[in-house]
C-alpha cells in the first residue's frame, strides 16, 4: 500500500514537472517577443543569462559547496563552447528573428532542431533508422513550406533565415554536448553555459551597436525579462534536470513537439498573432516529423556506450 502511494506521488511529480516544461518553455517565445518591444534583443539575452548564471551558480555553491565546481579546463571550455552555440548563436538569433516574424512561427521553425541533429549524425557517419530519415524528410517538408512564406505575411524572409540559423546553432551545441568534455554536475555545466552565453551576447550586442535606454524600457518588458530569468531559465530547467533522473527519456522528449503548439496558442491569444490554415498545416507536418524521429530513436537498441541526455530545446 505504501509502495502504491509512493508510486502515485512520483507520477504526480513527473507530470507536474513535465507540465512546467511544456508550458514554460512554450511560453518563452511570447516572453521574448514582449521583452524586445523596448529592450534590444541581444542585450536582453545578455541580461537574462548572466543573471540566471549568477543565481544558479550561487545556488549550486550553497547546496553542493566548492566541489560542485571542480572541473578541468577542457570541461570548462567544452561547457563554454556549448553555451555560445546554444545561447549566443541559438537563443540570441531567436530574439533577433522575432523582430521580423511572429513568436508562433519562430517556435514552429525552432521545432526543427531534432531534425538538424539527425543531419549532424549522418555527417559524422552514424546510420539512423529508415523511419528516422522519413521523419526528417517529413519535418523539413513542413519547414520548407513555412520558409517559403506559407505561414502568413509575418513570414519575413530575413526572420526565417535567422531562425533557421538559430536552430542549426542550437543543434550543433546539443550535438557537441554529449561528445566533448563537460562538467560532471549538470547544474554546474548549465551555469557555465549560461555565463558564457551571457558574456557572448553582451559582446555581440556591443559589436552590433545595441544600447540599452533604461528610461525607455516598459514595465511590461521588465516583467517579461524577469519571467525569462526566473521561470524560463531557472524553474523550468530545474524541472527538466529532475525529469532526466526520474522519468523515461521517451516521455521527456515530448516537449519537442508540445512547446511549439503552446507557443502558437499563446501568441494568438495574447498578442493576436495571425494563424493561417497553411501555417497550421505546415506546423502539423513539422510536429509529425519530429514526433516520428523522437519516437523511432527512443526505440533503438542500446549501444555499448554511455547513454546521453538530450539538451533542452528551450529559448
Amino acid at each position: 500500500m505504501r509502495q502504491d502511494s509512493t508510486d502515485s506521488r512520483k507520477a504526480l511529480l513527473v507530470w507536474g514537472a513535465l507540465a512546467i516544461v511544456y508550458v514554460v518553455w512554450g511560453s518563452t517565445y511570447l516572453a521574448i517577443m514582449i521583452t524586445i518591444e523596448t529592450i534590444p534583443p541581444l542585450l536582453s539575452g545578455a541580461v537574462r543569462f548572466t543573471t540566471a548564471a549568477l543565481v544558479l551558480g550561487l545556488a549550486v555553491y550553497l547546496l553542493r559547496g566548492r566541489d560542485a565546481f571542480r572541473m578541468t579546463w577542457r570541461e570548462a571550455g567544452g561547457a563554454a563552447l556549448v553555451g555560445l552555440l546554444l545561447l549566443n548563436g541559438g537563443n540570441g538569433m531567436v530574439a533577433v528573428a522575432e523582430q521580423h516574424i511572429s513568436s508562433g512561427l519562430a517556435a514552429l521553425l525552432v521545432a526543427s532542431t531534432p531534425l538538424w541533429l539527425v543531419v549532424f549524425r549522418i555527417l559524422f557517419r552514424d546510420r539512423p533508422r529508415a523511419l528516422t530519415l522519413v521523419g526528417v524528410l517529413i519535418g523539413f517538408g513542413g519547414v520548407a513550406v513555412l520558409s517559403l512564406g506559407g505561414g502568413s505575411n509575418a513570414a519575413d524572409g530575413t526572420g526565417v533565415a535567422i531562425i533557421l540559423l538559430a536552430s542549426l546553432s542550437w543543434a550543433a551545441g546539443s550535438f557537441l554536448a554529449s561528445r566533448i568534455p563537460m562538467p560532471a554536475n549538470p547544474f554546474t555545466a548549465s551555469a557555465v553555459e549560461m555565463a558564457a552565453g551571457g558574456v557572448g551576447l553582451a559582446l555581440t550586442a556591443a559589436a552590433m551597436g545595441e544600447r540599452l535606454d533604461v528610461a525607455a524600457v516598459s514595465a511590461r518588458s521588465w516583467t517579461a525579462l524577469a519571467y525569462l530569468i526566473l521561470i524560463g531559465s531557472l524553474v523550468a530547467f530545474t524541472a527538466y534536470v529532475w525529469l532526466l533522473g526520474n522519468a523515461p527519456i521517451s516521455l521527456i522528449s515530448t516537449y519537442a513537439y508540445v512547446n511549439p503548439v503552446v507557443a502558437v496558442v499563446l501568441g494568438a491569444l495574447v498578442l493576436s498573432e495571425p494563424v493561417t490554415g497553411s501555417m497550421i498545416a505546415a506546423g502539423v507536418v513539422i510536429v509529425i516529423g519530429v514526433a516520428l524521429v523522437v519516437s523511432t530513436e527512443r526505440r533503438r537498441k542500446p549501444e555499448p556506450v554511455p547513454e546521453t541526455k538530450p539538451e533542452p530545446a528551450a529559448v
